[in-house]
């Protein structure tokens, strides 16, 4: 790792490329990677390419991209030419995409040709540049390679300090409306610093690449960090299904992986979870530490067996899943952050992780626990240090609202905080529920108790003037046993109407009466549903009903269901 010395972008971009040259540092899997010293040269080349496009410093400079190697040259060269980087998730909507381009004022949109359809009509409006070639799309008159190649030479990187705004990064929220976090320099670069404290990474280290780069998560864990320390990242060029994924990581045998949890809970519940409980001999307690210990390596060697360091965030692990993790000593690591902090505030070495909680803070980063009640502990968890935001671009009113007078932010997050300094995230502000008689619900937890069923793919809870009620996705082989009686039904009815010298209306009775039976089915399997949950639970949290969410919940960038959705739509 290079020695930090200006906490800026540039400064990363070129010490990177002189101290690892010649080791990989970005590639699309199946294909030759770029290497270090290569990622000077092409940034500046980006730099001198706004430059002449009459990009100046403070211009914003949006990037809209699927995850890919010149996504990070085109955000090294943006932040070289002193301007501010706009990521752009590719999952925003059309209109979406607009009102960031017209709220952060883009001077310019770098974009892949797979996302043009996406930003129609934006073209008169802005320099549209293509994210593979730096081919000028519209705009002013581009340069010839030749006199390209000479600015780029001759190319001067503006001076950069550390507090100056380095990018603006869009979330949906939980309100449903994006606003504009700005993070400048210092907070990026010193996020990543001082993540050493959790993420030790050398230049042997390989990452598969699998989140957005957009999202905060991605960009400073997954990208700054390992151009830090000359590590290499491999992206893939379809979104990473288990049919993708599997393949690439055998390929590439990463040493690291960052993840939401949804990804292991999957893996977990339809192929870890039946295999174990099939077993006869899971079921001893003598041979069970050392069954799950086993069903670890398999895991370790589904992800390519050199796994060091997967880290999991952006949500909460469900509770069985991070158990089996732990007792099946897979090295896993959980991270608590927000795009606000850069994003890590607080997380932990793989090994060292207490189970079900988040751990201590980054290094420099302090975090407190405010209003806290009494009888628990529980109160809001602050956060005060470097990685911090400004404040919300254009946004003053909002900046406000998420400082406290002495100068902690915000988070919206409950918490609790052990004797050692160690965090436990119990959920947001926002969703928690207050019962009857005061208590504190918290449904995070309550939907960990769902998801754990058999017949529960997702879920959510809400509270309303009856009490508590959980929507739930029901698995799809769950879903298809209940369709066969329907199936089996309609198929007869459909036979009957071919043959009408057979007594069709008898038929489609028993039609009537296979749907019927699917439909109290269903209830019942609710019914089931509710009361297995229910003997888990506090009798505070009880959950009063159980319906069926039969659409997918429309999910955030980090597969996180959209809570603001819920239960309007209904």
């Amino acid at each position: 790792m290079y020695t930090v010395r200006s906490f800026t972008i540039p400064e990363l971009v070129m010490e990177s490329s002189k101290a690892h040259a010649k080791r990989p540092a970005l590639a699309m899997l199946g294909q030759d990677p770029i290497l270090y010293g290569e990622i000077e040269t092409r940034s500046r080349r980006v730099a001198a390419l706004l430059g002449t496009l009459g990009i100046v410093k403070g211009d914003r400079v949006a990037l809209l991209s699927e995850n890919r190697p010149e996504w990070g040259v085109a955000a090294f060269g943006i932040s070289c030419a002193g301007a501010i980087i706009v990521p752009i998730l590719t999952d925003f909507t059309n209109e979406q995409i607009a009102n960031i381009l017209e709220h952060s004022a883009s001077s310019a949109l770098i974009v892949s040709k797979r996302l043009l359809p996406k930003i129609e009509g934006q073209g008169s409006k802005r320099i549209l540049i293509s994210v593979e070639d730096m081919e000028v799309l519209s705009g002013p008159p581009a340069p010839s390679a030749g006199a390209l190649d000479a600015a780029a030479a001759s190319f001067s990187i503006p001076k950069v300090e550390a507090d100056d705004l380095a990018a603006i990064f869009y979330t949906s929220g939980t309100t449903g409306h994006s606003k504009g976090v700005m993070l400048t320099h210092r907070n990026i670069i010193y996020d990543a610093w001082a993540c050493s404290v959790f993420i030790v990474l050398n230049r042997r280290d390989r990452l598969v690449s699998i989140l957005p780069l957009a999202h905060t998560y991605e960009f400073t864990i997954g990208f700054i960090i390992p151009m830090m320390h000359g590590s290499a990242v491999w992206y893939l060029d379809k979104p990473p299904s288990a049919k993708i994924l599997l393949p690439a990581v055998k390929a590439v045998r990463p040493t690291l992986i960052l993840s939401v949890p949804l990804v292991l809970e999957k893996i977990y519940r339809s192929n870890i979870q039946p295999a174990l409980e099939a077993m006869p001999a899971y079921k001893s307690p003598l041979l069970r530490p050392l069954i799950i210990r086993i069903a670890g390596k398999k895991l370790m060697k589904t992800f390519g067996g050199k796994i060091r360091f997967f880290g999991l965030g952006g949500a909460p692990v469900a509770a069985d899943v991070e158990t089996f993790l732990s007792k099946a000593r897979f090295p896993y690591s959980i991270g608590y952050g927000l795009t606000e902090t850069a994003p890590m505030v607080a997380g932990n070495k793989p090994g060292r992780v207490v189970v079900h909680t988040t751990g201590f803070a980054a290094k420099g980063v302090e975090m407190r626990i405010a209003d806290k009640r009494a009888d628990t502990g529980e109160g809001e968890i602050q956060i005060r240090g470097p990685n911090v935001t400004p404040g919300y671009y254009k946004d003053p009113e909002k900046t406000k609202e998420i400082f406290t007078d002495d100068g902690w932010f915000r988070s919206g997050d409950l918490g609790v905080m052990d004797e050692k300094g160690r965090v436990t995230v119990r959920g947001r502000l926002k969703t928690m529920i207050l019962g009857a008689s005061g208590e504190n619900i918290y449904p995070e937890e309550i939907e960990a108790v769902l998801n754990s069923s058999p017949y529960v793919l997702e879920s959510l809870v809400y509270g309303d003037e009856a009490g508590l009620t959980a929507l739930v996705q029901l698995k799809p082989e769950v879903l298809e046993e209940l369709g066969a009686l329907v199936k089996d039904g309609i198929e007869e009815a459909e036979e009957a109407a071919k043959n009408l010298g057979h007594a069709v209306e008898e038929a489609i009775g028993h039609a009537g009466e296979s749907i019927g039976h699917a439909e109290k089915a269903a209830a019942q399997l609710l019914d089931r549903i509710k009361k297995d949950a229910n003997v888990r639970l506090a009798a505070f949290s009880r959950l009063g009903k159980v319906k069926l969410q039969v659409e997918p919940f429309e999910k955030t960038p980090k597969q996180s269901i959209k809570r603001f959705l819920y239960p309007k739509k209904r």
